[in-house]
């Protein structure tokens, strides 16, 4: 497993004493044999270790959140604690204390690291819409203001369930994409869904596969929606057939469709989906999963492209 650590975590280590730098390898060298070993932080998506401090000369004990991905792992905030709070081992040390699920089920968010959390999507849906306004204007325009953080709280309500740090960040910039050309701005021109939208579909979806489970036997039922699962990304402005909901439990993407499609976790959280798809938009020719390019002044990915589109579309130079 591939451990990450972010340049301004490293620097935040040097600053905590001699031996914090060491103490910060040392845990990434536990966490490539064990990534699952954080407890929940209570961010979505978002695990924290505690590092026993006394393990070294001139180290206080530390807090590290990272975010565990499929094949690799991001070390993205590290704080100083108290010496009190529980600690677990360093590498050096046989004993690493063991997670307490249900301790943690109800534990407050960690406010630093919702921070983190704030200003990443903050940073990637910028490095988005300052792409297309200098690119595809068409696009930029189609983007909704921010909802209110009353519109917000409403949508909660009706959802019944706490909408996450990170897509309450991105709805408080953008409620929502209504097009251009009929093409959303995210990759396969997928668009990021309305409040509106949201709250429709989640409450339909699994009232039409009701009325299509009564008639099949009860082991093959269909359940398109969990309750803590709250649709994000349509496949198109206007077509709500599939697309991306984000599990508020467990902070991943997931894929639904209404053509009874079982479910699928995509293993992207919300954040590494916005910064893939700004990255790709910054340098398409490292572009992995769709390729950006430009019919008019609208973005269009190389995916979603058909017949006459073709001599219209524009590769993105570099």
């Amino acid at each position: 497993m591939k451990v990450d650590i972010q340049p301004d975590v490293r620097d935040t280590a040097a600053r905590l004493g001699a031996d914090a730098p060491y103490a910060l390898k040392a845990l990434a060298g536990q966490l490539a044999d064990d990534p699952d070993m954080g407890r929940p932080s209570g961010l979505p998506g978002i695990l924290t270790v505690t590092v026993d401090g006394d393990m070294f000369d001139d180290c206080p004990d530390l807090s590290v959140s990272y975010i565990r991905e499929p094949d690799r792992i991001e070390i993205r905030f590290l704080k100083a604690v108290p010496s009190t709070e529980p600690a677990i081992a360093a590498p050096e040390q046989e004993h690493v204390q063991p997670r307490d699920e249900g301790r943690d089920a109800g534990r407050p968010v960690d406010l630093e690291v919702a921070a983190v959390t704030v200003r990443q999507v903050a940073d990637a849906w910028r490095r988005i819409t300052g792409w297309l306004k200098r690119n595809a204007p068409d696009s930029y325009a189609a983007l909704r203001t921010g909802a209110g953080p009353a519109a917000i709280a409403a949508l909660e309500e009706d959802l019944g369930v706490p909408i996450p740090v990170e897509l309450r960040t991105l709805w408080m910039l953008t409620a929502g994409d209504d097009g251009a050309d009929g093409r959303g701005c995210l990759p396969g021109n997928r668009a990021l869904m309305t409040l509106d939208a949201e709250y429709h579909l989640k409450t339909h979806a699994q009232a039409d596969m009701d009325i299509r489970n009564a008639r099949h036997p009860e082991d093959e039922d269909i359940t398109v929606w969990t309750a803590t699962r709250i649709p994000v990304v349509a496949l198109g402005p206007a077509d709500g057939t599939s697309g991306l909901y984000l599990d508020a439990a467990t902070g991943y993407l997931g894929s639904w469709s209404r053509y009874n499609d079982a479910p699928d976790e995509v293993l992207d959280t919300l954040v590494t989906y916005l910064e893939e798809a700004a990255d790709m938009l910054e340098a398409p020719a490292l572009a992995a999963r769709d390729t950006p390019g430009l019919i008019g002044g609208a973005l269009v990915w190389r995916s979603m492209i058909h017949g006459s589109e073709e001599e219209q579309w524009r590769p993105l130079p570099g």
